[in-house]
């Protein structure tokens, strides 16, 4: 039977957002009771929760979301277990082992297991990040995109977005803040990642599902 794991963060007021990104607002526009219907209104960063990264984040000739079409983001997934990586970095040799994989897939998950800390100031430090190696040697492969269960794929005091610039120059995608990914360690999975329809949009809000066989 087909199982549907939901990956998403819900967006939420005070929930956890990348240091000096702000926080959702929402505001209640109307009620039932005093207009018969309900309506609020949302004031969120493109970079809110679970939410994917376009070249034009970094790159000043990147592409932005209107360039990219719906196939870019849904594909084969494939999730491999980096928590003995956990606050250090992720090198070329954890990875490396899983070459025959990678190669069959078009989104490439890291299980880091930080998701634990969601919710907690934790998560705003000693995550994994990859090495510049892992990350170059990751653009060889005709990946869609790398997701992570972390706040971000560069390090909190980077001052260069290096492992983003790698990434996105080769035309990858990065989806940021997914949920734990334990359940896709051990079975094929499809990977979906539709962010919202923001026009000239560098980052997006999207819904991370996986469809596991």
């Amino acid at each position: 039977m087909m199982r549907i794991i939901d990956l998403s963060r819900t967006i939420e007021p005070d929930m956890p957002c990348y240091p000096g990104t702000p926080q959702p607002v929402f505001k209640q526009l109307s009620s039932i009771e005093h207009d018969g219907y309900a309506e609020q209104l949302l004031t969120i960063s493109s970079h809110t929760g679970t939410h994917v990264d376009l070249p034009s984040h970094i790159l000043p000739e990147g592409n932005s979301l209107d360039a990219l079409g719906l196939d870019r983001f849904t594909g084969k997934g494939f999730a491999i277990d980096l928590r003995a990586s956990a606050g250090g970095i992720i090198t070329l040799g954890d990875i490396q082992g899983y070459k025959a994989h990678i190669e069959e897939c078009d989104f490439l998950l890291l299980y880091s297991g930080w998701s634990q800390y969601w919710g907690t100031p934790d998560y705003y430090s000693g995550y994994a990040v990859l090495s510049s190696d892992a990350a170059r040697w990751l653009t060889g492969f005709h990946l869609k995109g790398i997701g992570v269960d972390m706040i971000s794929v560069d390090s909190p005091d980077s001052a260069d977005f290096a492992i983003h610039s790698l990434l996105l120059r080769s035309g990858m995608v990065i989806i940021e803040n997914l949920a734990d990914l334990s359940s896709l360690l051990h079975s094929p999975f499809i990977f979906f990642c539709f962010p919202l329809k923001i026009v000239q949009a560098e980052a997006a809000p999207l819904r991370a599902v996986a469809f596991v066989d």
